[in-house]
């Protein structure tokens, strides 16, 4: 076979976005080990690992957190033992994987300010940026919370404008290394594919993707969303797209809660990107 017919190696499984556990994340399952051990008994060749940022007062606490009665303060003691724990498993598992110990944010008020005191005290590998609130209320917790935050914009369009400006806000801000989930507002709307084509909301869409693109940030192809139910990842096929013209780098991440999520969806993430013509070379973050 001549040389520029071989078959090019298939490209590498790997989770840009990935591993919440139990352990260290009220509504995921499981144990830190056992989701690192899953990730590498599935093929993965690199794993970041990106629990969530501890709240900044009791008032930003998840429902669940609350629910089990865990203060703001116990949560930051929680997150200070999830980082030296997830980094004596980057040793001890070095030969398997590679694992990268990051953390995922949020950004609300009084946000910013923390997130800088937790990277200058950790030193993580990396950060997700997310964005779980709008006007400080958190809408992907469940469909009332979603309804919830609506109110405070007035409509779902609103809704949308409102959340891509504090995405903004967060990147122009943090620089993250990875977007997270760039289109999770879309979560309760089974309208989306339309509403994101709405002249309002895609201007700050092509807006936040050039700033992306500006700073050399990579996005996660978030594809927990196909474990959820939905029928394509966060990102929507449209804005990726855009983020193609842009040369913008896309990776996948399974954003699993347990050792039953690693690796769900990543096959078809890593295809769907690599029909579409991106690079499957993966960039570390």
């Amino acid at each position: 076979m001549p040389a520029n017919c071989l078959k090019r190696p298939d490209p590498a499984r790997v989770s840009i976005h990935g591993g919440h556990s139990g352990q260290f994340c009220s509504h995921a399952r499981d144990s830190l080990e056992e989701i690192i051990l899953a990730y590498i008994n599935r093929g993965f060749s690199w794993v970041g690992i990106t629990e969530h940022m501890p709240p900044v007062n009791d008032r930003f606490r998840y429902a669940d957190e609350i629910e089990r009665g865990l203060t703001a303060n116990e949560l930051y003691h929680r997150f200070e033992k999830y980082i030296a724990t997830c980094r004596t498993f980057k040793k001890k598992y070095e030969t398997d994987i590679h694992i990268a110990v990051g953390f995922e944010t949020e950004f609300y008020s009084g946000a910013l300010a923390f997130i800088q005191d937790l990277i200058s005290r950790f030193q993580p590998d990396y950060m997700v940026g997310s964005v779980h609130h709008v006007n400080d209320v958190n809408f992907d917790f469940d469909k009332d919370h979603y309804s919830r935050a609506t109110a405070t914009t007035g409509s779902l369009d609103a809704l949308y404008c409102r959340y891509f400006d504090i995405q903004h806000d967060m990147i122009t801000a943090l620089r993250p290394a990875v977007v997270g989930h760039f289109d999770l507002i879309r979560l309760f709307d089974p309208d989306y594919t339309s509403r994101l084509e709405k002249p309002s909301i895609k201007k700050k869409i092509l807006r936040n993707l050039d700033t992306i693109a500006k700073l050399g940030l990579i996005l996660d192809l978030n594809v927990r969303a196909l474990y959820k139910g939905a029928t394509e990842p966060y990102i929507s096929q449209s804005i990726l797209k855009e983020a193609l013209r842009l040369g913008i780098a896309v990776v996948p991440g399974d954003d699993s809660h347990g050792v039953d999520t690693v690796g769900y969806g990543i096959t078809e993430g890593i295809e769907l990107l690599a029909v579409m013509g991106f690079d499957t070379s993966w960039r570390l973050p």
